[in-house]
């Protein structure tokens, strides 16, 4: 049964790691932690160092400034579950049979057969973690706690998919999960980066003597956009600007709670988004200047998103890099840079470590890029 050999195979390595893995865990070559901050239609040009104007960004200015700043990255498609279930397959979300985005109604979900990403750093060893919308099933089989979390807080689908949606007046409230309990209903949306950032501060203290996965896939700037009152009128951008520079504070303490626990060198921190602004909400929707259109297209606005990586010592700081990189190739980069196990299925993400790592020469080894909309090939991009 394949979903029995695939689990086999995960567990085998990991009682490896336990059995043989002690020494290397603790010795200064043990594997990077991985920080994956993942947020929801935030633009190309949304942050300061990719051009924002109206907000501040000095946290993420300052990770690009001690990392590499990455101006041709590409989510697999524009729109939430796709994009997600292709981070965390490494595989075009077509080839893993999701698409759209789901909702309270959907009895699908990223399949049980499928080694993802928490997977793959839970066979090394790793604590794992997920704090925020997960939005790859509903149901307790698709959860992020099936797939290699051990923590979990967020909510399963999208942040309008509640009493706030535009058009369906009867929406369920809105469940908020603790690991598999439903601990609030329509909980206050203006306290969800706080409290998504405090437990992921936590996290990282409580796992400052082991490697550990954080996955922080923000709610925010997915409509309705809601910033807390200590954000609420700071920026010149009105709403919007506020929650962008909540979300900025919010890498700030991660990235201060990495340096006060000695783990700048051990910590590869990875920021990018889901896909491009919802245009059509107006001045709650960012922007993805200088390129065409948003979310729910194949025009560059929708795909190429923002994206950054920090770890001194290992990445060049202050570099710009213009290989074209896809978050497909994620999995494969962090499985090689852990030791970990890959996928036995055919993936679409390729390793690209050694650009990654700045070594000499390094070019990214991905030529081709695929735009999908749901099952429709749109477009190619071929080369530069």
């Amino acid at each position: 049964m394949v979903v029995l050999d695939r689990r086999l195979l995960v567990l085998a390595i990991a009682s490896a790691w336990v059995t043989w893995g002690t020494r290397e865990v603790r010795a200064e070559e043990r594997p990077p932690n991985i920080v994956l901050i993942f947020t929801d239609d935030q633009g190309y040009s949304d942050v300061g160092c990719f051009g924002a104007r109206g907000f501040r960004t000095p946290n993420l200015d300052r990770m690009a400034a001690e990392g590499t700043k990455f101006t041709s990255f590409y989510v697999a498609q524009a729109v939430c579950t796709a994009s997600r279930a292709a981070l965390m397959s490494g595989c075009y979300a077509n080839r893993v049979s999701m698409s759209g985005a789901l909702n309270h109604t959907s009895r699908n979900g990223i399949h049980p057969d499928e080694l993802l990403l928490p997977e793959i750093c839970k066979a090394r060893g790793y604590a794992t973690a997920c704090f925020g919308k997960w939005h790859l099933g509903t149901l307790v089989e698709f959860g992020p706690l099936r797939h290699g979390f051990d923590e979990f807080l967020g909510i399963p689908y999208s942040n309008d998919n509640s009493k706030y949606h535009p058009v369906i007046r009867d929406m369920p409230p809105l469940p908020l999960y603790d690991g598999r309990r439903v601990v609030e209903l329509d909980p206050d949306q203006s306290q969800f980066t706080r409290r998504f950032t405090e437990r992921a501060v936590a996290f990282i203290e409580k796992n400052r003597d082991r490697p550990f996965f954080l996955y922080v896939p923000h709610v925010m700037p997915h409509v309705p956009i809601f910033a807390s009152d200590a954000f609420r009128g700071r920026s010149e951008l009105g709403l919007y600007g506020d929650v962008i520079e909540e979300i900025d504070w919010s890498v700030g303490q991660i990235l201060e709670a990495i340096r006060r626990c000695g783990l700048d060198e051990k910590t590869l921190v990875i920021f990018t988004s889901d896909n491009g602004p919802f245009l059509s909400y107006g001045e709650h929707a960012g922007s993805a200047r200088p390129w065409r259109e948003g979310k729910l297209t194949t025009f560059e606005g929708g795909h190429r998103m923002p994206c950054i990586m920090r770890w001194p010592g290992h990445v060049p700081a202050g570099r710009v890099c213009d290989e074209m990189v896809a978050s497909i190739d994620l999995l494969p980069t962090v499985a090689r840079l852990i030791g970990g196990p890959m996928p036995t299925r055919k993936i679409d993400g390729l390793d690209f470590s050694d650009l990654l790592l700045g070594k000499p020469d390094a070019k990214s080894p991905r030529h081709v890029f695929y735009y999908y909309a749901g099952r429709e090939l749109q477009a190619v991009r071929w080369g530069r």
